[in-house]
């Protein structure tokens, strides 16, 4: 479940609104890791990525990259931010 779960993240399965960071899908594009945000209890692989999406966005991040995502009834996820 767990592999299924950061499948699905890693495939784009998530909206990013205009004030928030976007997804980070290439290492090599020269930016550069400035942390990590993590997100608890959502109930959805989209809520779940939103509010990732909206912390790494309040660090100052243009872009994050989800590197993990658990859980059962309630999602925990992790991301490396970027700038």
């Amino acid at each position: 479940m767990k592999a299924t779960l950061a499948t699905v993240l890693f495939m784009g399965f998530m909206t990013v609104n205009a004030a928030s960071a976007a997804e980070h899908t290439n290492d090599t594009d020269g930016k550069e890791k400035i942390g990590v945000v993590s997100a608890s209890n959502a109930y959805t692989l989209n809520e779940l990525s939103n509010d990732l999406s909206r912390k790494a966005a309040e660090q100052g991040a243009t872009s994050y990259k989800i590197l993990s995502a658990t859980g059962k009834n309630r999602l925990h996820g992790v991301a490396e931010i970027y700038k």
